[in-house]
């Protein structure tokens, strides 16, 4: 055995104490994530679920389509079309500061636009950069594939026929609420009601998945307006070349339907484009038809008359003897353009005779001529509910003096607005029932307000005949073939600083169609012509009869006067009451 070195064995035996603390080791751990467990799922449970919930789950919003406005015919007038906002993530897109550019560029704005927005709000997570954006740019958009940037469906609304419409049914905000005309109108209606769901998005913001609707989307309503889209064309285009032509400072014009008081065409010049958000101009969106009054002129006399009938002190018969033309009333003369000495009133309507009129106003009691105007809706505002009507100007007559009763006699002293006068010429053409004017199609038409005797009505009408039959009737030019036309002329003096300057004119034209038994009314205001001509028989009845012989052929009504086959002879300028 010498000579061999010893190797001693390993020892078998195990420590009692080791095995002890490993055992002890495990049963820690063991115990600790038993505990985490039942802290996890049991004590904090609810917290941790709302926590990764807040960092998943959102509650989107989603937009509801607008609801288009159609003419009476379903013809579009309004419609929404889908579009993309694009919103940003400040913090998120800090991180990737060197791409703003390339999105300021697509985007089109300014350099170094966004970098200020995004270092501005940095403590939030939503933040619009575009609204109202078209399919293609939103592409490209996309297309740049940004952490941070994000999009939301929302709906951009579109007027087809442009400015043609653009006073009668306004706009609507970068929200697609209501701005005037009848989107302010019908706003509670055509808004509708966003929706709302809930989400899932990863962690870029990008939905995953839709987990539920809290609730549903309610789309607005479509509201079928009484316009008619080619009378409205009609109306635009004759009314533009007429306050171009006279270099006029602008121009109403309004058609009424007499049997049910649906607004058929209302028009303004100068007009706006409100697909064009650039000329949203507060004086360019004023619609003057209904918030601008003015002093009506001789256009007002057909409502003086029919309060002379009204007070049973005139009749068809009657003679109003007018002297010289000239009437004196303390300090203030009233006069004529042509004397006319004893005439019936006929002649006193169709030859515009100042002091007839005044003759006629002055033997009325107040109350009675006050009754009679407010009867035909003068002093207070239509039930078309157009925003920022005007009622005009209507004193209670407590205070009417007799040099205020004589003026207003003649349209002066007074003031009303284009939407008022076409109520009241209505209300005579339907024999003196007033129906509320409207904008909406009417489907059930009601029977309206009888205010005036009937028969009074007919017997205005044939006065107001006489205004574009008679020979020196100042409404020649108003004359329609194949058509008897009942109306009257105004040509006011301009109003500056309380001041009447004798240079400066508002000239409008009133009329009813067919004059047997009327079917459409219609007013044309032409303010401030400066072309040479500012007579309303020659700047606003010629409107009155290219728009209306249009209309009664579009609309098929028959002619009431078919031997009338050819225009009529233009009197010389002499022979021709100027009013």
């Amino acid at each position: 055995m010498r000579g061999r070195a010893y190797t001693p064995r390993p020892s078998t035996e195990v420590r009692p104490w080791r095995l002890l603390l490993l055992l002890g080791l495990l049963s820690a751990a063991a115990l600790t994530l038993a505990g985490v467990a039942v802290r996890l799922q049991l004590v904090d449970h609810r917290f941790l679920a709302k926590q990764g919930d807040q960092r998943s789950v959102r509650q989107v919003a989603t937009a509801a389509v607008r609801g288009s406005m159609l003419d009476r015919y379903n013809e579009p007038l309004a419609v929404s079309t889908p579009v993309d906002a694009v919103w940003i993530n400040p913090p998120e897109l800090a991180a990737q500061s060197e791409r703003l550019p390339e999105l300021e560029q697509v985007l089109s704005l300014p350099h170094g636009d966004l970098a200020r927005k995004v270092s501005a709000n940095l403590d939030r997570e939503f933040l619009y950069v575009a609204r109202g954006l078209q399919p293609a740019d939103s592409r490209r958009v996309r297309a740049l594939n940004i952490s941070g940037v994000n999009f939301t469906r929302e709906y951009r609304r579109y007027y087809p026929a442009g400015e043609v419409t653009g006073h009668l049914l306004g706009f609507t905000g970068i929200d697609d609420n209501g701005q005037g005309g009848m989107e302010t109108v019908l706003d509670a209606k055509l808004a509708g009601e966003g929706g709302i769901k809930r989400v899932i998005q990863d962690s870029k913001g990008r939905k995953v998945e839709d987990v539920e609707s809290i609730r549903p989307v309610r789309p607005g309503e479509n509201q079928v307006l009484s316009i008619d889209l080619r009378l409205q064309y009609l109306a635009y285009r004759a009314l533009k070349s007429a306050v171009i032509e006279n270099r006029a400072r602008g121009g109403s014009l309004i058609v009424v339907d007499v049997q049910t008081g649906e607004i058929l065409a209302l028009v303004n010049q100068p007009a706006f484009n409100p697909n064009d958000r650039k000329q949203l101009t507060p004086d360019a969106v004023r619609n003057r038809a209904v918030t601008d009054p003015m002093e009506p002129g001789s256009i007002f006399k057909p409502f003086i008359m029919a309060a002379g009938f009204a007070s049973g002190r005139f009749g068809p018969d009657s003679i109003i003897d007018t002297g010289n033309g000239s009437l004196q009333i303390g300090s203030t003369v009233i006069t004529d353009e042509h004397p006319l000495g004893a005439a019936p009133l006929s002649t006193i309507m169709a030859k515009s005779s100042n002091v007839g009129m005044a003759k006629i106003a002055l033997s009325l009691e107040p109350a009675q001529l006050w009754k009679s105007l407010t009867a035909f809706g003068f002093g207070q505002v239509t039930a078309a509910k157009l925003p920022g009507e005007s009622a005009g100007l209507l004193s209670k007559y407590a205070n009417w003096r007799s040099v205020g009763i004589a003026t207003m006699s003649h349209g002066y002293g007074v003031s009303v607005t284009p939407l008022q006068l076409a109520q009241g010429y209505a209300t005579i053409g339907a024999l003196g029932v007033r129906h509320q004017l409207t904008l909406q199609k009417v489907e059930k038409p009601e029977a309206g307000e009888q205010v005036f005797d009937a028969a009074a009505c007919r017997t205005l009408l044939k006065m107001m005949e006489a205004v574009t039959t008679e020979e020196g009737g100042t409404g020649l030019r108003a004359r329609i073939p194949g058509y008897r036309v009942a109306g009257k002329t105004g040509t006011a003096w301009k109003s500056v600083g309380g001041v009447y300057l004798k240079s400066r004119y508002v000239a409008s034209f009133g009329g009813l169609v067919p004059a047997s038994a009327p079917r459409l009314a219609a007013i044309v205001v032409i303010d401030d012509p400066s072309a040479g001509k500012y007579y309303a028989s020659e700047v606003s009845a010629p409107v009155f009869a290219e728009v209306m012989g249009g209309a009664l052929r579009l609309l098929g009504i028959p002619p009431d006067q078919p031997e009338s086959g050819t225009a009529p002879q233009r009197l010389p300028p002499q022979r021709v009451a100027q009013r």
